[in-house]
């Protein structure tokens, strides 16, 4: 029995709230993310998903929430948005951020000169957070990561720890005090998320922390691609998750 079918047949829609990463679950890795396209039937079963759920459903992405708007658009859903950093809790509701501080204008530039060494990487500049995609195959990834460390602690702020978090060719330099897990526990003390069994679903390890908090309060954590330590159960790939999300309200 695949991972929908025992989600289904163990939670009901009454007692649901789901929580979804974008890229590399919900739709399939591109090769930049500014080329990802979302197909009409896919806004249509999450606009159906959200109704059958009164709700309870937030897309959970490394994206910043403006982005998701305009990916998902006209759609407008619950989002935790930079990996948690920002947060909306209802469609149509403010958006707010979950930590102070940005990195700074200098290390973004210091990051691109780093990049130089590394080429076919590029970087986004998220405010909180830089994302550095090496999606050329031959990059040596540990160098890599031990010149994103090492600029790390060059430009902090006193008093400020910077940390690296992995993902699908991807490393992202992260200011301290978010994760995806964090927002799915604001979402959870709130209605029409409380009182309802979380399940989360994620593609790496970057999605960590959402993972082990779904797990932690009771309800479910799916991994997509690759069976991941811990989870409950894994989906193929996002397209098996389309389908599942295709029949969780019919």
């Amino acid at each position: 029995m695949d991972p929908a079918s025992s989600l289904l047949r163990d939670v009901g829609l009454a007692e649901l709230a789901l929580f979804l990463d974008v890229d590399g679950t919900l739709l399939d890795i591109a090769p930049h993310p500014d080329v990802v396209r979302v197909d009409p039937r896919l806004l249509r079963d999450l606009a159906a998903a959200s109704h059958a759920l009164n709700g309870a459903l937030a897309l959970m992405s490394g994206r910043s929430i403006k982005d998701l708007d305009e990916l998902f658009a006209p759609l407008r859903l619950a989002a935790g948005g930079v990996h948690g950093a920002e947060l909306r809790r209802c469609p149509n509701g403010s958006i707010a951020w979950q930590v102070p501080g940005q990195l700074t204008e200098d290390a973004w530039h210091a990051l691109g000169r780093l990049l130089t060494d590394f080429p076919g990487s590029f970087a986004e500049n998220k405010g909180v957070s830089f994302a550095v995609h090496y999606p050329v195959p031959g990059t040596d990834v540990p160098r890599l990561r031990r010149a994103l460390a090492s600029l790390a602690d060059q430009v902090a702020d006193p008093g400020q720890a910077l940390q690296i978090v992995a993902g699908g060719a991807v490393f992202e330099i992260q200011l301290q005090g978010f994760d995806k897990g964090r927002a799915i526990a604001c979402f959870m003390a709130e209605d029409p998320f409380r009182a309802r069994r979380p399940v989360f679903i994620g593609d790496d390890e970057i999605d960590r922390p959402g993972f082990d908090k779904a797990l932690a309060l009771g309800g479910l954590a799916f991994s997509v691609g690759a069976e991941l330590p811990g989870v409950s159960g894994t989906f193929a790939g996002p397209e098996a998750v389309r389908a599942w999300l295709h029949g969780l309200s019919r």
